[in-house]
């Protein structure tokens, strides 16, 4: 190489870092080893993280793209290590979390023969309304790729965020070049029409039991902070969508509860019962909308607001009284200078939605009573108490993951920090690599809670915290089986268990054997303990609570799901 120019792999790796990256996470390729030297050349301003799985590194990224606002960015090979990789790319799409995936390809002199591990990325990660990416583009000629880049970055993040993947030819990236990286792209602010807000005021003029519904993606500190603002001038009730319960201060004496799997049978009454759904964010899916029964589609009974960042969101499922095409910051700020009338007539309406959240939290009013020796909600309560305020907190798929969502009290975005990192699509295994992302991009206290079935799914990353100096603390629910598929077996086919029993390895031991703490909790008494010493020790730990399957199974715990659990 001359002075003047440099390997593609370098500059793409220069790009990365001009749009403000600092970790990238992936699983090693020789498809694109001009990249990794890239990164080696480069190493005091980012970060390669050595993933053992590329679904691994690809919830990793989604994570970051979360905790950030920024896309999430991982690495991957062709074929198999993009299929792999395909699991975090439909997070991130159902999810609306900005990401971009880098996949290394075979040589465009190989190309459409079936080469070796040959994929056509297009046709299998294809964009549209069902599809996990929201553009997919091959990199040919190299001097392009700051374009490229910046144009991937400006996708991922504006409209609704969401996924894009670059196709890197493995030949392109040892071109040689004299490109410069283009500046950091910001995303587009689009601001809510004036007319359509005065309709809204009017709407709510007229309304006399208000509920706004508040997540999806695209929210800030600053945002959240404004939306907390309209809710206290308008004394709206504040629900928050399916796991995105940091939307919205739980602490907050107008907050609702959360609207999804698992959700309080009062709080479902109240969304039907509503005569005024603003919905600030989310895009409506199945889970929040209880399978489309508590929001009817396509035509609600309850008037609808619908304020979310892509045109093609809106009228998409749902037609609403009112469309209103913003970004949450835009949409916040807008609805924050609304001003109310001297008197509102749904105080009442207010207070009684958030007693309902009260009641439901509590566990004297649960009928929580679980077989064997264990007290989730007395765990989640000892969380509760020993966790700092900004710990974040994370979990993959499964019915264990109702305790956290019912009785954890999410402090909220407004006050600085994302503390949620949860799919909303369902993917089992997420929890532990964004625990561990978390802990890397942060340094703050990442929580875990796991599943026997979803930690088997990615326990292997405990490998790569410990190779890159993450503390994550992992709190591991073991009950021998699949807990949620056996749920709806015992419902549908009761007594007649198939495919759902698991035989599980010595987790505690596991986990030592990756360089974690590990050690067994059989008592409620022993948590708390165990918890502190986890908090106080400079690495990992895995906390093994043994659960009997009986407790699935079990008529007062099933009452924390069993509502709107979604028959398959």
């Amino acid at each position: 190489m001359t002075a003047s120019t440099k390997l593609a792999g370098h500059l793409l790796v220069e790009c990365l870092i001009e749009q403000g990256v600092t970790h990238a996470f992936g699983v090693p390729g020789e498809s694109f080893l001009a990249v990794l030297d890239g990164f080696h050349a480069h190493a005091k301003r980012i970060r390669f993280v050595t993933n053992r799985q590329e679904g691994g590194a690809a919830f990793m990224a989604e994570a970051q793209g979360k905790l950030t606002g920024r896309p999430g960015v991982c690495f991957v090979t062709r074929g198999p290590g993009a299929t792999n990789a395909s699991i975090g790319v439909h997070t991130a799409f159902q999810d609306s979390t900005p990401m971009v995936l880098f996949v290394g390809d075979v040589a465009s002199d190989a190309r459409d023969r079936e080469a070796f591990q040959e994929v056509d990325f297009a046709a299998f990660f294809g964009p549209s309304t069902k599809g996990m990416a929201k553009r997919v583009e091959r990199i040919d000629d190299a001097r392009r790729i700051p374009e490229y880049v910046a144009r991937a970055f400006a996708t991922a993040m504006n409209g609704r965020p969401g996924p894009v993947v670059l196709v890197l030819p493995e030949d392109m990236l040892t071109q040689r070049v004299d490109s410069a990286p283009l500046p950091r792209v910001e995303p587009v602010q689009a601001w809510s029409d004036p007319g359509a807000l005065r309709e809204l005021r009017t709407l709510l003029l007229a309304a006399e039991r208000p509920l706004v519904i508040a997540g999806g993606g695209g929210w800030t500190p600053q945002s959240a902070a404004a939306l907390q603002r309209f809710a206290e001038a308008w004394r709206l009730p504040v629900a928050n969508a399916f796991r995105f319960q940091d939307t919205f201060d739980n602490h907050h004496p107008q907050y609702a509860g959360d609207v999804g799997l698992g959700i309080n049978p009062a709080l479902a009454r109240r969304v039907r019962e509503s005569d005024l759904l603003i919905a600030l964010g989310p895009r409506l899916g199945e889970s929040t909308t209880g399978g489309y029964t508590l929001i009817e589609a396509p035509l609600p009974r309850q008037k609808l607001v619908h304020i979310h960042a892509s045109a093609e969101e809106l009228n998409r499922v749902y037609q609403p009284a009112l469309a209103i095409q913003a970004s949450m910051n835009a949409a916040a700020r807008s609805l924050e200078v609304l001003s109310p009338p001297p008197s509102l007539p749904w105080a009442a309406w207010t207070a009684a939605c958030h007693a309902d959240y009260l009641a439901n939290i509590d566990p004297a009013n649960g009928g929580v009573q679980l077989p064997g020796p264990i007290d989730m909600p007395a765990i989640v309560h000892t969380l509760q108490r020993l966790l700092p305020a900004d710990a974040v907190l994370t979990n993959g798929a499964g019915n264990f993951a109702s305790w956290l969502h019912r009785f954890y009290r999410y402090p909220g975005l407004a006050r600085g920090h994302k503390t949620q990192l949860a799919p909303t699509n369902g993917a089992m295994g997420y929890g532990v690599p964004a625990g561990i992302a978390a802990s890397l991009l942060t340094g703050r206290t990442a929580f875990t809670i796991a599943g026997d079935g979803d930690f088997l799914m990615n326990g292997q990353e405990l490998a790569t915290a410990v190779q890159h100096g993450a503390r994550s603390i992992v709190l591991l629910l073991d009950n021998g089986s699949y807990g949620t598929i056996r749920m709806h077996q015992e419902r549908e086919y009761p007594a007649r268990v198939s495919g759902s029993n698991l035989n599980n390895p010595d987790f505690a031991a596991l986990a030592r054997a990756y360089g974690y703490a590990g050690e067994r909790v059989e008592r409620t008494a022993d948590f708390e303990p165990a918890l502190r010493r986890a908090l106080a020790q400079p690495g990992g730990t895995l906390i093994v609570l043994p659960l009997s399957p009986e407790v699935i199974t079990t008529r007062g715990t099933l009452s924390a799901i069993r509502e709107t659990a979604l028959k398959r």
